[in-house]
């Protein structure tokens, strides 16, 4: 029997297969619907552009209660994720609700991704150096694209 959690996920997969989102892909483990892997491609106008990342999406077995999990598995040099890959999104946090789609949290994370920001940050050096000076925050990460994103 299908439960509340597998019966949301599953419309959500439906929703997100009829609009795919532009620059996203979403792989779903074929043992464990809870579980999915993805890949954002930043956009061209972004710091990260030709950068390619990989994250990991976990959903607690009370979605849509609670916010699923996510974790980037690849390296990136931005104010808003932590060295572990840790996302700062308020919507993943203290402003869930069970209402919230997961294509609008992927596209709040493609946002996040190509459009860093010192507010808010996961790092307060990396936005120091956004707000104090931009153009080593953008050489350092175009180095980062480079060596960890492609």
């Amino acid at each position: 029997m299908a439960t509340v959690s597998t019966k949301r996920i599953n419309k959500e997969l439906a929703d997100l297969n009829k609009n795919p989102l532009a620059g996203l892909t979403i792989d779903v483990n074929e043992d464990n619907i809870y579980e999915w892997s993805g890949q954002i491609k930043a956009a061209a106008d972004s710091p990260y552009k030709g950068g390619t990342y990989h994250f990991n999406l976990v959903f607690p077995k009370d979605f849509p209660f609670r916010a699923p999990a996510v974790t980037f598995k690849t390296k990136i040099y931005h104010p808003g994720f932590d060295e572990e890959g840790h996302i700062c999104i308020p919507v993943l946090r203290d402003q869930w609700k069970p209402t919230v789609t997961i294509p609008a949290i992927l596209r709040t994370i493609q946002d996040k991704l190509n459009n860093p920001s010192p507010e808010d940050p996961f790092d307060p050096e990396i936005a120091a150096l956004l707000r104090d000076n931009k153009t080593k925050f953008l050489s350092t990460a175009k180095e980062w694209v480079k060596k960890y994103a492609q």
